[in-house]
């Protein structure tokens, strides 16, 4: 056989199945097309049954669209998982311990680790936060860690979602499908379970309720409405936490506390899980014109009397900017060296490095710093000549708001397309939980590129998602 360029999960470079596959290689092999396509159809049924949507912004034909959904899960072997939840809970653990010296000494800048003014002049830096400690020094507690895979043993981390990371719902769903789709595979392969997510998100939000609660605190989950791309998920939690799913309005504050208007009487409020921006939490201290946000809320929060998960002014610690640094911050927080890579960077802010970068777009991919969904960036390999000179012109404009990275052979997995079973590129987002203690999901949600050839995985770029399978010892 021909050497492959990109890796195949499930295929050794001989054509033999990989260990991890071998069971799932045996039951799709032995399934007609015809079963896998009426699989696909019973997953669009459930998906379509339970109003799983996603918002595509700037789309004239439909602003919501159903998440395609892949039958044929992805595997990751116990040992593989192993290392990959080192790899995590270290980093979640540096970027914790970095959010809390930059709103206090900043070492960090003091040893020269950082550039000052990548951190005081960034518009994810929240000056409010300084001196102020939240329960337990814990600033972000729901944490995606987007990986790719370029090889069996190559894993890299290609960014942290630090502020409100979306896809949880989707990854249990999925599972649920698949549970409900080939209760037989359940059988024939130990796999670790994802379902006791929204108790483990219930116990992380308990243990970081203020000191001033006595009891059970009272947890909620702000949502700014129905028309966020990711309502559905801000409802599915509350519903799974047994939380009150809230918007602004619901909420007030009075002698420095938080309360829910109910049919029976103001409530008292310990956590709220916030699912909008910083800009818009609290008008009184950030947005003056914000509708979606609590008046005197921020206030509050400082008062020790109700606790913001995740803390305003966490989204400076996944600056896609700040991303470069991260194997320094581990190093100088933890002593230690990073057990997942970054991969590798261009700093377009440096002349040589923008020059390499202008000089090669073609085969580069070039992100804004603070952009996300896919949207704001190019794939070079992808993009037209028109394309690669108006971002030519944006990096000259403005060279420290974009990162630029080399196009990753990003794994395949096997997925089932309308002409059969065909490798697709995947990532993958591991979910973490962080209070009294760091609780790591097993497996996470993959999102798969449908489109041939493409390595562009976000939902509203035309990516799917994908079970995934951590088998146990």
């Amino acid at each position: 056989m021909s050497e492959k360029k990109y890796f195949d999960e499930m295929l050794n470079a001989d054509g033999s199945i990989r260990e991890p596959y071998r069971i799932l290689a045996d039951w799709v092999q032995a399934q007609p097309k015809s079963a896998l396509k009426q699989l696909a159809a019973d997953a669009e049924t459930i998906f379509r049954r339970l109003g799983i949507t996603f918002a595509v912004y700037g789309d004239d034909a439909s602003t919501e669209r159903l998440i395609p959904f892949d039958v044929i899960p992805r595997v990751i072997s116990a040992a593989e998982w192993r290392r990959l939840e080192k790899g995590i809970e270290q980093r979640v653990k540096a970027l914790n311990m970095f959010l809390h010296d930059l709103y206090h000494n900043q070492d960090i800048i003091r040893a020269g680790r950082i550039p000052e003014k990548l951190i005081i002049q960034n518009e994810a830096f929240c000056p409010q936060m300084m001196g102020f400690t939240p329960p337990r020094g814990i600033y972000s507690h729901i944490i995606g860690v987007d990986l790719v895979r370029t090889g069996p043993d190559d894993f890299y981390v290609l960014e942290d979602n630090l502020r409100t990371p979306s896809g949880v719902s989707y990854m249990l769903e999925d599972r649920e499908a698949m549970m409900h789709l080939v209760p037989d595979l359940f059988h024939k392969l130990k796999v670790a379970p994802v379902e006791n997510y929204p108790e483990n998100l219930r116990r992380t939000l308990e243990s970081v309720s203020p000191d001033t609660c006595d009891g059970a605190p009272n947890i909620v989950v702000l949502t700014p409405g129905i028309y966020n791309s990711a309502y559905f998920e801000h409802s599915f939690l509350a519903d799974q936490m047994g939380a009150t799913l809230c918007e602004g309005h619901d909420l007030f504050v009075e002698n420095g506390k938080v309360y829910m208007r109910t049919t029976l009487g103001p409530e008292r409020v310990h956590v709220i899980y916030r699912r909008i921006d910083d800009d818009y939490l609290d008008p009184l201290t950030f947005k003056p014109d914000s509708m979606l946000g609590v008046p005197g809320l921020f206030d509050a929060y400082r008062a020790g009397n109700v606790t913001l998960v995740n803390a305003p002014g966490t989204g400076i610690a996944d600056d896609k900017a700040v991303y470069t640094y991260v194997p320094q911050i581990i190093e100088f927080y933890l002593g230690e060296k990073p057990i997942l890579k970054n991969v590798p960077t261009y700093n377009c802010s440096n002349d040589d490095e923008r020059a390499y970068v202008l000089d090669n777009l073609a085969d580069l991919v070039v992100k804004e710093v603070h952009g996300s969904g896919g949207y704001g960036m190019l794939v070079g390999p992808a993009s037209t000549k028109k394309m690669r000179a108006e971002f030519t012109d944006k990096i000259k404009a403005r060279p420290d708001n974009y990162i630029v990275q080399p196009t990753l052979a990003l794994s395949t997995c096997p997925t089932f397309t309308d002409k059969g079973i065909s490798p697709r590129h995947v990532d993958l987002r591991p979910f973490v939980l962080v209070g009294d203690k760091v609780r790591i999901t097993p497996g996470g949600l993959t999102r798969v590129a449908l489109k041939p050839g493409s390595l562009v995985v976000n939902s509203s770029q035309g990516g799917g998602t994908k079970d995934t399978w951590v088998l146990e010892d």
